[in-house]
Parts: C-alpha cells; structure tokens; sequence
C-alpha cells in the first residue's frame, strides 16, 4: 500500500488524534511496561479516550497488552500494562559517511538488531545507494523475524534537505543535489525518510538517550565532518532548506589549520578525523591516515595518541562554547568518538567550555556523550525514521500494508 503522504517526507500531524496517539506512545516508550491509569496521568486524557487510542494502537501492532504483569491492589479493576511491541515492526537504517555505508535494522526502541557496513572505494552515489539499498533489503530478510518494515531511515553529512530527500551538497564525498530519498525508495520500495546525521541523532537522544524530557538539547556531531542541531521543547530546529547546523567553517580561535574554503581555523578542517589523523602520522603516531586506529592506541596507552585527542577534544569544546552562547541549552549532547571512549577528552571538552563560555552552564553535569556508543551511525539512520513514526504512529502504520 502506498503512504498517503510524499515518501521521503514527515506525515503531518496535524489532527488531534494523530497528537494524541503519539502522546501516548511516547509515554509507553518513556515508560513502559506502564498501565493504563499512568499513561492518562502522564498525556492529560480522559481515561475513555486513552483506551481508545490504546486499542487502536494495539490493533496496529505498536502496542501490546501484558497480561502477565496485571497488578491488583484490592480496589477497583487490576492494572494492565501495556507496552512497545517490538515484535510487529522494524526499521531500516542507511547512514552515508565519508569512508562507508552503514546499513542496519532496528526495532521501535531503537534498539539495533543487525549492522553491515560497505566502503565505498569510490563508488559514485548511484552506486552508493543500490548497493546500501541490495544490502538493506538482505538483512531485512534476515533479521526481521517476520515483522513488517515500516520504512527507511537515512542519515548523511553535509547539506541535507529533509523536505525533499536530497543531498544538496557533501563537499567530502562530491556529492551535489542527490535526490536521496528518491533512490533509495526506487530500490527499497519503502517509505524512505532522510535526515542531516546530527538532527537524526537529536531525535534519537530526544527518543532513546540522554535527552528525553530535556527542554532543550544542543547536539554536536564531530567525525569527518562536523554538524549541530538544536531542539526546543520536541521540535528540532530546520531553517530553510534544512541549512541549520552547517558549523563547518565557524571561526575556532586556537587553530591554525588550513581549510579547503581558502580560510584558517574553520571548526571542520581543524577537528576532522581526517585532520587528526594526518597529524598522528605527521608527527610518528601513525604510519597512515587511520582514525580507527588512533582511538585504539589512545585506548590502549599510546599517550601521543591520547594528548591528539585530548587536544581536539579542547578544540572541540571551543566550538561548542560558541554555540552554547547562542542557544543556552539546557543540555548538549557530543557525539565524537574519543568523547565517548576516553575519559581524558571528556574532561577536556567540558573544561574547554568552561573556559570560553559566557554562558552559566555546568559542564559536568549539561555536558554528556552520545547515548548510543558502538551504535552510533545506524542509530542515526534508524532515528530519522523512528522519529516520523513517534509523531505519526497512525498514518505511519496504517501505511504499511499490514
């Protein structure tokens, strides 16, 4: 059955029913196993409106009754929880990095139940997608135990256009005004919903991770290339043409490293894995450009790999500073790999904040690292779907031809 609405887009939400049934199934994720009674509690409706919706979420598949857990304090009716059903439906993930593809299957916790990743060796977009799209298709086929995909996730660097699917433009990979989503479909035969990768993992946190229930959340992505996103309440913040959160070339005042862009100090050329890693073999850490590789020796007692990290990590934090200026977040959220691994660089990064922010913010406890280390990339591809269905429970799943 096709979707109603345009495949590569958000459905909208615009009706109380559909508010409503999200409001619901964004308690249960926050809570369950929960009964019934709290999620009228948690959402403000009626108790007869909540079973409503339940019911009808149930008949979808997106929730389940649990029997089993029935609890009775002697008054009234017993509670009966309810809860994610996890066994109905999955998601696909495609997340496009500069040096690979991560293809994966989560569940509706966002869980990951499969992962396969595929350099690209120079593979031009067109074959970029059918290979992630053949690869996709494989594991759905393999790792959905029976359960009905209800689309796929896509979560790429650079300028993302998430109205349209397309891939304005990745500087690092060459790509210009790739209609993304328009591929991937065409390959998948799946709804296909795309994303910038640090948005995707804003509404991963916002689901899954450390920002649930934060007013506002700052989130950093920090690989290859380097992007924000910022979320007010349950709305990330787009822009026109979803241009918001390109930092690429914000001013850092301690580097002095040359950008392609013809300036010094712009945050991605000084920060990149690509850089950091240039500069471990520059000065004998490394025999070639490997970013994997010079986390491993960090991690393993190499202290000049450890003081390049640390020192991008300070980097790093310089950049957030200004952009915790502009946005007093309640809570900001990095996803670099060295933060997440090594407690040195976590420390750096807050301390560097500290330091250059105007902002009274408390870095120990507003400053965290990304929720899904070791998943990092596919939670992304898999949240940029997950996050439409958390706001369109309804037309998502009657959507699936299920």
């Amino acid at each position: 059955m096709r979707p109603h609405y345009r495949p590569h887009q958000r459905p909208p939400a615009a009706n109380k029913r559909e508010a409503s049934a999200a409001a619901i199934l964004r308690a249960v994720l926050a809570h369950g196993p929960v009964a019934r009674s709290t999620i009228a509690r948690l959402t403000g409706l009626s108790p007869a409106s909540m079973t409503g919706y339940c019911t009808e979420l149930i008949a979808l598949g997106l929730l389940r009754d649990l029997p089993e857990q029935t609890q009775s304090n002697g008054v009234g009716r017993p509670h009966l929880p309810v809860d994610i059903d996890t066994a109905g439906y999955v998601v696909g993930a495609v997340h496009i990095a500069v040096p690979r593809t991560t293809v994966a299957v989560l569940d509706l916790r966002g869980r990951v139940l499969a992962e396969y990743r595929i350099p690209h060796q120079g593979a031009s977009a067109a074959d970029t997608v059918r290979r992630a799209a053949g690869t996709l298709l494989d594991l759905l086929r393999r790792h959905s135990a029976g359960a009905t995909a209800l689309g796929v996730g896509v979560a790429c660097g650079g300028w993302v256009d998430q109205e349209t699917g397309t891939v304005v433009e990745h500087a690092m990979l060459g790509w210009r005004q790739v209609p993304l989503g328009d591929l991937l479909r065409e390959h998948t035969g799946l709804p296909v919903h795309v994303d910038g990768h640090s948005r995707a993992l804003l509404h991963g946190e916002r689901l899954f991770g450390a920002a649930r229930g934060a007013g506002s959340v700052l989130h950093l992505f920090v690989g290859n290339v380097v992007e924000a996103a910022f979320a007010l309440d349950d709305a990330a913040h787009y822009g026109p043409r979803s241009q918001a959160g390109l930092i690429a070339h914000l001013p850092l005042a301690d580097s002095a490293e040359h950008c392609p862009c013809g300036r010094t100090g712009c945050f991605q050329a000084s920060v990149s894995e690509r850089t950091v890693s240039g500069r471990a073999v520059e000065t004998g850490v490394l025999t070639v450009h490997d970013f994997p590789a010079l986390l491993t020796a960090a991690r393993t007692g190499n202290q000049a790999a450890l003081d390049l990290l640390v020192e991008r990590a300070r980097l790093i934090g310089q950049g957030a500073a200004l952009l915790i200026d502009v946005f007093n977040p309640e809570l900001v959220v990095v996803a670099e790999q060295a933060v997440m691994a090594l407690p040195p660089a976590l420390a750096a990064l807050r301390d560097a904040i500290s330091a250059a922010s105007r902002t009274q913010i408390d870095a120990t406890t507003a400053v965290v690292p990304s929720s899904f280390a070791g998943d990092t990339l596919a939670t992304a591809g898999g949240s940029a779907m997950l996050d439409v269905l958390y706001r369109n429970p309804l037309a998502v799943a009657r959507s699936s031809g299920r």
